[in-house]
Parts: structure tokens; sequence; C-alpha cells
């Protein structure tokens, strides 16, 4: 198992201060369950004797007792215990999160979208396992069977020994034979889970495109491929984990065998008595439930093991080569009173070489000028309120523009914001001032008001309506209902047009001092493509914005100030 992972299984354990209770609690419930089988059999061998009732009286309380204790006790352990384990969840998602957020959207391009969403969702939740039924497990039982062994050994040392033997090469069997027997499934489970879902939502994406094509058929049978393997999977090892539970039932009838041969001759010497020796022949059926735990425990912790790796590799531990890192001491920002003098003198980037978590080698970035087109020359000054149209064929490398412009790749030469080379910027401070309106934006499966208001969390009703009328959607909202209509998941509820307008509003509401149109038509019929064209424009330079355009399709030059056009990665200064 390498380091990461290593440090994540670590991770998924809940602090000593947390975990404590639910270790307490798991010794006083399988204490109790120990205890309760001694008392009863000690219960109904002194009861066979017939003494007077005032004899039995301890043993009766105590039955009561301990039969309560047990239950009580393992409500309180799953509580504590879940509710360490819960929180120290959210703590690794917020962490992997937090590491994803720097580098997103193209370092972590070459992780399909199912497979990431299945390690941020389905692998966190395997972690759980390892406080839950691993840690706690295993600490609760190893306390309670050394306790229960030297409580026999304080009744008859000959059964101590025997039950302690039993065990001991009971556990170490059932280990290895689970171990040769799921060693594959277990590993092979998270990975084949990860696959599956990355199947699932590629093929419902890309759903209309298979079925215009006749082509939704392969992709079922793919899905199906891939659950029948994850399905043999989950039921190997779930057949494993019923044998190791068996045998160590089966164990329980050898311990209780040879407590038994080791009591009998201590019972005929009258070394002990009938109560006594009925405790001695019971015990060990509930120390062997209790070391079934030892077997169930290795088996979650290999299963959480592959998903320790998964989530630890779903996102770089080093900043990919072509991201951009927060320098160690940043400059301050410009200010946002007015757009800023944007200059680009000899800029080059190109797309990352990221390697697949997947397995399957290296991969570029997917954007939508093509695999790897990168930027070799560009000379560009941007005036503050400047409409700039960036034209260019597919692949000339208007994208990448684009994802220099707003940070999410790394350049070399000069670019310069408000008179601040960007490399010395934060980031994040430099999308604060460059909004990016992709061409496929993303919408949320949430109505109008909350897919605008997260740009600005104190923006009023009025405030979105008035933003959508710059844009030229309030009318369009209000026949739908207002603000709480509905624009389905991924916007499937509305036009392309309309997402791009509803991207614009949004991004006006962030109030953007310079705004970047990617391909805004590409989603459009060429007949509304202009009027788009021209409404988007005029509402991002009525708010006050410098505006660059980037467009494949031709444009009407009365929209822009300045057109310019990329060739090759080249724009050189005109």
């Amino acid at each position: 198992m390498s380091d990461p992972a290593r440090a994540m299984l670590r991770r998924s354990i809940p602090s000593p201060r947390r975990l404590l209770p639910a270790v307490l609690f798991g010794i006083g419930s399988a204490g109790s369950t120990i205890v309760l089988l001694a008392c009863s059999a000690w219960l109904i061998a002194r009861a066979d004797e017939q003494p007077p009732v005032l004899y039995l009286s301890m043993a009766i309380v105590g039955v009561r007792a301990f039969a309560l204790g047990r239950s009580v006790f393992r409500y309180l352990e799953r509580l504590t215990g879940h509710d360490a384990s819960f929180r120290q969840l959210a703590t690794i998602r917020a962490d992997v999160f937090a590491r994803m957020l720097p580098i997103a959207p193209d370092g972590i391009a070459a992780t399909r979208r199912g497979d990431l969403l299945d390690r941020f969702v389905s692998d966190v939740d395997e972690l759980q396992n390892v406080p839950l039924r691993a840690v706690q497990p295993l600490v609760s039982a190893a306390i309670v069977l050394v306790a229960a062994v030297i409580g026999i050994g304080f009744l008859a040392p000959q059964s101590a020994v025997a039950v302690l033997v039993c065990l001991v090469v009971g556990i170490g069997v059932a280990l290895l034979v689970q171990q040769r027997a799921v060693a594959r499934a277990e590993r092979t489970t998270a990975p084949l889970r990860g696959e599956l879902q990355a199947a699932i939502v590629e093929h419902v994406q890309a759903l209309d495109v298979l079925v215009a094509f006749d082509a939704a058929g392969a992709g079922r049978r793919r899905i199906d491929e891939l659950g029948a393997g994850y399905a043999k999977a989950t039921r190997t090892r779930a057949a494993a984990t019923g044998v190791a539970a068996a045998a160590m039932s089966a164990i329980g009838g050898f311990a209780v065998a040879a407590s038994l041969a080791a009591a009998v001759p201590l019972l005929q010497d009258g070394r002990i008595d009938g109560p006594t020796f009925a405790v001695l022949c019971l015990v060990p059926l509930a120390i062997a439930e209790i070391a079934t735990a030892v077997p169930l425990a290795a088996s979650s912790l290999r299963l959480a093991r592959a998903s320790a790796s998964r989530v630890a590799g779903a996102v770089p531990d080093t900043v990919p080569a072509g991201i951009p890192v927060v320098p160690e001491s940043p400059a301050a920002p410009p200010t946002q009173d007015a757009p800023p003098l944007i200059e680009l003198r000899g800029v080059q980037a190109s797309w990352p070489v990221l390697a697949n978590p997947e397995g399957g080698g290296a991969g570029t970035a997917a954007t939508d000028d093509g695999r790897g087109a990168a930027l070799t020359r560009v000379d560009l000054a941007i005036a503050p309120g400047e409409r700039l149209l960036v034209r260019g064929g597919s692949g000339a490398g208007k994208t990448t523009l684009a994802h220099v412009l707003v940070r999410f790749l790394e350049y070399a030469g000069s670019y310069r914001l408000g008179g601040i080379e960007a490399s010395t910027l934060d980031p994040a401070d430099v999308r604060g001032i460059v909004g990016l309106v992709e061409q496929r934006p993303w919408l949320f499966d949430e109505d109008v008001r909350q897919n605008l208001i997260f740009a600005r969390d104190t923006a009023s009703d009025d405030e979105l309506l008035d933003v959508l009328e710059r844009v030229g959607l309030r009318e369009w909202v209000e026949e739908r209902g207002g603000l709480d209509a509905k624009v389905g998941e991924r916007g499937a509820l509305v036009s392309g047009g309309q997402a791009q307008r509803l991207a614009l509003a949004r991004a006006m509401l962030a109030r953007f001092p310079v705004l970047v149109l990617d391909e805004p038509t590409a989603s459009v019929d060429p007949a509304r493509a202009d009027a788009l064209l021209r409404d988007l424009t005029d509402a991002a330079s009525r708010s006050g914005s410098s505006v660059v355009l980037i467009s494949h399709a031709p444009v009407d030059p009365a929209l822009v100030d300045r057109i310019v056009t990329i060739e090759d990665g080249r724009l050189p200064a005109i």
C-alpha cells in the first residue's frame, strides 16, 4: 500500500477522544455477552441443585442486568462510533474538495466524472468501516477476549489454555483462508464500482446521441458487464465473510470440547463444582462469538484500503505542471472599481499532461479546441471597457487563451492585470476580476433563483429580476412562474441560448470587471446566434465590464470594438 493510502487510512480514524467512548461501550457490550452466558449457565446448573431461592437471587439479577446491559451498551457503541466516524468523513470530504479546488477544472480532467463522483462519495463512505468495523471492534474484542481467558484461568487454568489455543489457531486459519479466497475480490471491488459509476454517468449523459446513432445497446452491454463483474466480486466477498463467520462458530464448538475435556478431571477430583463446570462448558461459545470480529475486521480493512488508495489518488499530491499555484507572498490585486488594463506579451501555455488515475496512462485535459491546444506566442492588450472578439478555427488556442486569462492554466511570458503580473497574484483573486462564461455553462438542478444567487447571496429578488431583464430573460422567467421555475439537471429544461443568458446573468451578479465569453453561440442555431450575441455583449457593456468574446463562428463586427485572429496558438501584436 502506498504512503498516501496509508495516510488516508490513518486520517479515517477519529481522534482518541471521540473514539474512546465507542471502544468503552464496545467493551461493555462484548463483556456483557460473555458474563450473561456465564451467569445463565451458573444459574441453570445451580438451580438444578434446588438451593434456597435466596442463593439464586444474585445470579437472577445478574442475568437481567447483563441482558439489558448488552443491548444498551451496543446501542451506545453504535451511536458514539457512528457519530465519530461520520464527523471524520466530513473532514475527509472537505479536505479532498479543498485539494481539488485549486487545480480544478484542468488539473483533474483525466479523471472520468462518474469515477470521481464515486471516489468522493462511495469510497469516502467505505472509510467509515476503518473505525467502525476494524479499529474499534478489534480493540474492544481484544480486551474482552484477554479478560475472558484470564477469568477462565482463575476457574480452571487447563481450560483457559485449551480455549486460548483454539482461538489462536482458529483465528489464524480463518484469516488465512479468507485472505486467499477474497484478496483479489476485495482489491477490485472499489475500482469496479468506480468503473460502473463512470459508465452509467457517461451513458446517461450521452443517451440522446447514442439513441440517434442506434448505439445505446453497446453502452448497456458494457454497463451489464461491469455490473456483473462488480456483483461477482461482491458475492465472493460476502461468501467469504459468511464462511469466516461459520468457521468461527465451528471454532466455538471446538473450544467448548477442549474446555470440557480439560475441566472433566477437575470435576471428578472435586476441585470445581457443577455450576462452575457448566460455566467452563458454555462460556467458550460466547468467546468465539466475540472473536468473530477479528476476521470481519480484517476483511473490512482490506476493502477500506482499496478505497483509501482511490480517495488519495482522486487529487494529485503535487500540483500538475501547467496548473497555477498560490505564490508564497501573493501581491495585492488591483481594485475592482473599474475594468483593469490587460496586457499579454509573449504568452505561452499548454494543457497539462495528467496521469490517468484509472491506470489508463496519461492524457491531456479535454478542451473544446481539441486536445493539447497550446499558445506559442500571444501579444495582446485589452483596454478597460473594450469589447474584443478573438476568432479562430477549432484547435487554434481560443479556449487555452480563455483558461490563461482566468488562471486555470499557468503561462510563460508576461500577463499583467491592471499593471500587476498575474503570476504574483493568488489565482482566486484573478478569478474575482476575470469571469469566464463557458460554452456549456453548468446549471444546477434547482430553480432560477438558486442558479443565480450563489454568485451573490445578498442579492434580493428585485436585483435578480433586474439582471434577468438586462440579459433578456425576465419575461421568459415570469411566464414560467417566476424565480422558482426549475431549470432541470444541467439545464435540461432550458435551451442553449437561455442557458448562456442565465450564465451571463450570474456573472453580472458577481460584478466581474472583465467577462470572457467562450463560444456563447455553440449551442444556439445560427438564426438566433446574432440576436443572442447582441444581447450578451450589450448587457455586459452596460454593466461596465470589459468583454472578451471568443468565437469561431462569424460575428457582426458592429457588436465589438476590435477583432483579432488566433491561429496555431499565435496572436502577434498588430
